[in-house]
This record gives structure tokens, C-alpha cells and sequence, in this order.
């Protein structure tokens, strides 16, 4: 087999290879003889037409099947020798090798990993947030889930502030009506800004059977661009005024909330377990990806292009699937690439830098760190033993807890590296409840 290698650009490479004919043709001819074994060809028995006749009828098909093996086999054999990292997939063409009857010539035009350097990382700035969780937090907890089996008792008074009230309406511009102005038994929670202001305020105070006519004026920027900046008039009737009752902190709530005995403190003790989980499992993701920007800035890397193309086509079949599972018909709909290839960039960059810094540092993860991760996981199921044994039944379902902690060690070596800077941050903040 002869070799030559040449550099097209930064990482792409050119390798033309010829193979000798001789030994395509004993395998081709080595091939047609395990056809010919079972080959059903009209006029003979299975297995005895003569070999003039299965190379008529297979020939072609075989040597292009042989060929193909070869081509393959042969550039990742020289890929090898030559201790190439060949990145994603190479592109094959046959090559005119008029004049030489005993060469089948073919070049791969293909990428190599790049060499990947990590940036000095002592005295980069890394944020790391810490949340504590203090009793107000699971009393917080406490009320949300109040709220989440809140009862709505019919009361005979007028509506006011966190009532849930049923009304109609028809609402009209310059005495004209318009689309989406009018509705029937449409109810709503004033004071959850379900609707504007001036329409609330005019429903504050009613009282069933009566109607009152308001006033509102839609600002400039509302979404309905046909009444945005314009000034309607709805005349509103009140038909059923509810007033929400939350349950009490007591034993019944508790046992809702899966405390069999009903006993407060367990309730209290097992809300807080499940908050601390999940300001952990926040807190790491977000300290996780600071630490990926310090690694994507410090550290300047040329980009396979092909394997960034697989990531964009990776990324636009999950956004694909994504949606048909909403119920949009992505069937003939076109997703522009462009929309992904930022992401699969980043995604593509932070993968090599990862494989580095993990290979570089001997960051591997161990088996007791794996399975801590998968107990850790479990632990919020209610057959934790069930989970465990669901992951180790194959070596396969390891891979994603496996990755999770080499990504943990990973940040744990740069925050040992760089200068970090700590942040508290609050429970609000952290959740997204922006101080509900």
C-alpha cells in the first residue's frame, strides 16, 4: 500500500492511497465463491451454476462491496502509521490511474483533531455561588405548595384582591366591537396580573349580578398589535365572586404531602432534603458553566469543521423532536442551521478542551465516584435500590453518570487553579422566583 500525505489548510488533510489489484482481485474472486455456494440463479439449483455465471450476475455488486471494505480499511490502516486523529468522517473519490493496471488508487480528504492548549488558568476570575438554606426557605416551600391546593370557596361579597371571579364582557373601540374583546363565564385571579390593571380595578368591588362599564387604555407596546396604544371600554358583569382558601399547616396537609403519620416536623425535615437537592443540583450547574466559560476563554482552539456539522445536525434532530412532541408538524419544515451553530461550536470547543484537561491531569472518574453520583440520584425515588440496579444491569447506562462526575472533577480542578470568588446568592434568585 502506498501512502502520500498533504496539508490542504490548518486541519484538513489530503491522503492519497493505492492499493495493489492483486490482492482486490483474490478477495473479490474469494467472495464470489462463498456466493456461489447459495446464489439462486434462474435455470440451475442453488449452489451449482457454473462461476462464469455468478460473476455475470454478482461480479459487479461483489467488487463494489470489496472495494468499499478496502477504501475503508485501507485509510484507517494509513491513518494509523501515520498517527493521524482523523475528526469526523473523511471524504472518498477514486483517482485515474490510467497506465497502472495494478493499483486501485483513491484519495480522503479529511480532518484532524486539533492540538488542544490549555490558557494559564491561575488568576482567572471564577464565580462561585453558595445559597443557604435557612427555615425561611422551607417555609417559602411551604406556602407554595399551600398555594399549588388552594380551594376556592363561593362567597357572597364583593370582589376583592386574590378572588377568583367569573364574569362576561364585551369590549368595543370607538363603539365598535373587537376580535378577542368578548367573552362568557370567563374567570380569573385578581391581582395575578392575568389582566390589565384598569380592567381589575374596574372588577374590584362588584358584587354578583352587577355591571359596571370601565375604562382601559392598552399600552403602546401590548401584544395585540390591533388594540396596542389604543383606549377600549368594557362592560363587565360579575356572576360568581370565590375566595381562596389555603390549607392549614397541620397533620392532614402533611399526610398530602406523604408523611403516613402525619407527623409536622417529618413534613418540614423532608421538604428541606428536597430543597437542599435542588439548590444543589442549581447551584452546580450554574458554578459548572462559569467554570466552562473560564476554560472557552482562556484557551484558543481551531474548530474541526466537520465535527461541528455533526453537532449542528445533532442539535437540529433534537430541536426537531422536540417540537413534534409539543404537536408541531416538523414533517416538512425546514430548521436553518445557522440557528445551531453557535451552540454546536461551543459544545464541540468545550468537548476537546474537556477530553484535554481531564487526559492532561489524570482526571478520570473513579468507580466509587460513579456510584455515589447514581446513589445521589436515586435518592429522590421510592425504590432507590430499584435505580441502582437499573444502572449497573448495563455498562452503557454508566455513560451519562460517568461523564457528570468527570465534568465534576474537572471543576474541581479549575477551582483549585483560579481565583474564585465567592457569591452568595439568594433563594429567590437561584429558584427564578424573582421574590414570590
Amino acid at each position: 500500500m502506498q501512502v502520500q500525505l498533504e496539508t490542504l489548510s490548518g486541519l484538513e488533510r489530503r491522503m492519497s492511497i493505492a492499493l495493489p489489484m492483486a490482492a482486490i482481485d483474490a478477495q473479490v474472486a474469494e467472495r464470489l465463491k462463498r456466493v456461489a455456494r447459495t446464489a439462486k440463479i434462474q435455470g440451475f439449483r442453488p449452489g451449482k451454476a457454473p462461476a462464469k455465471i455468478v460473476e455475470m450476475n454478482y461480479g459487479a455488486q461483489v467488487r463494489e462491496e470489496v472495494l468499499g471494505e478496502q477504501v475503508q480499511q485501507g485509510f484507517y490502516k494509513a491513518a494509523v502509521e501515520q498517527k493521524l486523529r482523523v475528526a469526523g468522517y473523511p471524504r472518498f473519490e477514486s483517482v485515474d490511474a490510467a497506465g497502472d493496471a495494478e493499483s486501485f488508487k483513491f484519495a480522503a480528504t479529511f480532518e484532524v483533531y486539533p492540538e488542544v492548549v490549555v490558557g494559564e488558568l491561575a488568576g482567572k476570575d471564577v464565580e462561585k455561588a453558595n445559597t443557604p438554606v435557612t427555615d425561611a426557605e422551607i417555609d417559602k416551600t411551604i406556602d407554595i405548595l399551600r398555594k399549588q391546593r388552594t380551594r376556592f370557596n363561593h362567597v357572597e361579597r364583593a370582589a376583592a384582591e386574590g378572588d377568583r371571579v367569573i364574569i362576561d364582557f364585551k369590549g368595543s373601540i370607538d363603539g365598535v366591537a373587537f376580535e378577542g374583546g368578548s367573552a362568557e363565564n370567563f374567570p380569573f385571579m385578581i391581582g395575578q396580573g392575568q389582566m390589565l390593571a384598569d380592567f381589575e380595578n374596574g372588577v374590584k368591588g362588584l358584587k354578583e349580578g352587577e355591571t359596571v362599564s370601565v375604562t382601559v387604555n392598552f399600552p403602546e407596546d401590548y401584544h395585540g398589535k390591533d388594540v396596542a396604544g389604543k383606549t377600549a371600554v368594557f362592560d363587565i358583569t360579575l356572576k360568581s365572586v370565590a375566595e381562596a382558601q389555603l390549607p392549614e399547616v397541620n397533620e392532614e396537609l402533611a399526610k398530602q404531602l406523604g408523611i403516613a403519620d402525619g407527623d409536622i416536623s417529618k413534613m418540614r425535615a423532608e421538604i428541606r432534603k428536597n430543597v437542599e437537592r435542588e439548590v444543589k443540583r442549581r447551584l452546580t450547574a450554574r458554578n459548572k458553566e462559569a467554570v466552562m466559560q473560564v476554560l472557552l476563554d482562556a484557551t484558543t482552539i481551531e474548530l474541526p469543521k466537520s465535527l461541528v456539522e455533526l453537532e449542528v445536525g445533532r442539535l437540529m434532530e433534537q430541536a426537531r423532536k422536540d417540537l413534534e412532541q409539543r404537536g408541531m408538524a416538523m414533517k416538512d419544515m425546514p430548521l436553518p442551521a445557522d440557528l445551531f451553530t453557535q451552540q454546536a461550536e461551543r459544545r464541540v470547543a468545550l468537548g476537546l478542551i474537556l477530553a484535554e484537561v481531564v487526559e492532561a491531569n489524570k482526571l478520570e472518574a473513579k468507580p466509587e465516584q460513579v456510584k455515589a453520583m447514581i446513589e445521589e440520584f436515586a435518592d429522590s425515588y421510592e425504590q432507590p435500590e430499584d435505580v441502582l440496579s437499573w444502572y449497573y444491569a448495563s455498562p452503557d447506562r454508566l455513560e451519562g453518570p460517568t461523564s457528570m462526575v468527570l465534568e465534576d472533577n474537572v471543576v474541581e480542578f479549575v477551582l483549585s487553579r483560579a481565583n474564585v470568588v465567592e457569591k452568595e446568592l439568594s433563594f429567590d434568585a437561584l429558584m427564578g422566583n424573582n421574590g414570590q
